[in-house]
């Protein structure tokens, strides 16, 4: 027995979503059914208010609702120093942190030739273009460490390196509370190439 018309669309429809199988999606779409119609409109609002007003700064390509960012309209933020993410959500998760006053530049992906994704569709000139018109001393590359974030790290190393500006890609390695005999040869390598002297 196939679902109704109406039902099945509304599945195939969170399937497309990331992250979201079609068991998930079958939850998700029953949970709604069964929710008052308080909120399930609730929820359509949401989505439509921010499709609406969602938007992407003019500097540095997070997402906003005005034309600057609150960070990069900050003007308490470090104007020296430009953290490279990959995405919108890069921003939260090193905000989070507190240890970065400076500013952003989402290039919007990384590259990856196999999909067709090189320098041109990302936000790569645009960051060239911050970096020649802003006193910028370093740039902090914070690609994600796979493959398509470590060739976008390099790639703009070598666009960077000769302008004078400070390139540097943030450590990677073990995560605290890890155990050594389940890290693979990479995280291991990595975290004994980022070691730091201990303090006496």
């Amino acid at each position: 027995m196939a679902y109704t018309k109406s039902m099945q669309n509304l599945i195939d429809e969170f399937s497309k979503l990331p992250g979201i199988g079609p068991k998930s999606a079958q939850r998700i779409a029953f949970y709604l059914l069964r929710a008052d119609a308080g909120e399930s409109s609730r929820l359509a609002q949401a989505i439509t208010v921010a499709k609406a007003s969602a938007r992407w700064c003019m500097q540095c390509f997070n997402l906003s609702e005005t034309e600057l960012c609150s960070i990069c309209a900050d003007p308490a933020r470090d104007q020296s120093v430009i953290c490279v993410v990959e995405e919108p959500k890069d921003v939260i998760a090193v905000e989070r942190t507190r240890e970065f006053n400076g500013l952003y530049h989402v290039l919007q992906g990384s590259l990856n030739p196999i999909e067709g994704i090189g320098p041109d569709q990302i936000k790569v000139k645009e960051l060239l273009g911050r970096l020649s018109s802003h006193d910028v001393k370093e740039v902090i590359i914070c690609t994600n460490p796979n493959i398509e974030g470590e060739a976008t790290s390099m790639y703009l190393a070598r666009l960077i390196g000769p302008s004078g500006i400070t390139v540097s890609r943030i450590a990677s390695g073990l995560p605290v509370g890890g155990d050594l005999e389940y890290a693979d040869e990479l995280t291991l390598g990595r975290a004994l190439e980022g070691r730091r002297e201990v303090a006496q």
